[in-house]
């Protein structure tokens, strides 16, 4: 039993130095204060979703005619009232 605790002591000590080293790592980069660009922050972020098992969905825009709209823009463009004038 003993062999095992030391055994995941060891392995606690060797993940607290790496965090550390992490840690020292990340200040060190926020020290740089490098402007990094968009498309490369769009790269990574694509790369670790892709490494997490995230598949991404291809999209198209949908343009919606909706007859509302149709209709009350054709009823202002048919208004020849100022614009100044109109109350709506």
């Amino acid at each position: 039993m003993t062999d095992q605790n030391a055994e995941l002591l060891d392995m606690v000590r060797a993940l607290t130095d790496k965090v550390t080293a992490m840690e020292v790592e990340i200040k060190q980069l926020r020290l740089l204060n490098a402007e990094v660009p968009e498309e490369t922050m769009v790269a990574i972020a694509a790369a670790v979703a892709a490494y997490l098992g995230y598949r991404a969905k291809r999209r198209q825009a949908a343009f919606n005619t909706s007859a509302i709209w149709q209709s009350g823009t054709r009823r202002r463009q048919h208004a020849h009232d100022p614009l100044h004038l109109r109350q709506a």
